[in-house]
C-alpha cells in the first residue's frame, strides 16, 4: 500500500490514460508506481521513458534484467 493514493483514470489526462491502457495490456494490471507518478507530468514522463528504455535495452538478456531488478528491489526493501 502506497502512502500516496494514485491518480485514477477518470481524473487523468489523455496521455496518462493511454499509458494506463498500455500498461494494463502489457502487464495485466495497472502498476501502482505509475499511478503515483501521474501526479506530476514531468515525473510521469521521466518514469515512462525510463521504463520504456529499460524494456527495450538489448545489451543484457531480458531474464537477467528481471533478476537484477528483483535483487535490487529486495536489497532496498521495495514493496513493488
Amino acid at each position: 500500500m502506497a502512502r500516496i493514493t494514485g491518480v485514477p483514470a477518470s481524473r487523468a489526462g489523455a496521455l496518462v490514460r493511454f499509458a494506463y491502457r498500455m500498461a494494463q495490456r502489457l502487464t495485466g494490471k495497472l502498476p501502482e508506481p505509475m499511478t503515483i507518478a501521474a501526479h506530476n507530468p514531468w515525473i510521469f514522463r521521466a518514469y515512462t521513458a525510463y521504463e520504456y528504455g529499460l524494456d527495450h535495452a538489448r545489451t543484457v538478456d531480458k531474464r537477467l534484467k528481471t533478476l537484477a531488478g528483483l535483487k535490487v528491489a529486495a536489497l532496498v526493501g521495495c514493496p513493488f
